[in-house]
């Protein structure tokens, strides 16, 4: 396969101007833009995010379930 010249470019333009309309092709356009931009950042690892779980100290802080379970039996009457 070669690379595409001018005459195939423009035959896969006026094919997706006819599919999508003249109206859709600018918002296609800016889709497709943002979609290579943020997959060049996924590739690059650069994370915005940490999500990393982070070490509770054990005498400091029960774990949430614990400390549900707790609560819920010294509100539970017993029989």
């Amino acid at each position: 396969m070669g690379n595409l010249g001018f005459g195939e470019l423009l035959l896969i333009f006026l094919v997706v101007l006819l599919v999508f309309g003249a109206s859709k092709v600018p918002q296609l356009g800016d889709a497709l833009g943002r979609g290579i931009r943020n997959f060049k950042r996924s590739m690059s690892g650069d994370d915005a995010i940490d999500v990393t779980p982070k070490k509770i100290d054990e005498g400091s802080q029960q774990p949430p379930a614990a400390a549900d379970k707790s609560a819920q039996a010294a509100t539970t009457p017993k029989k």
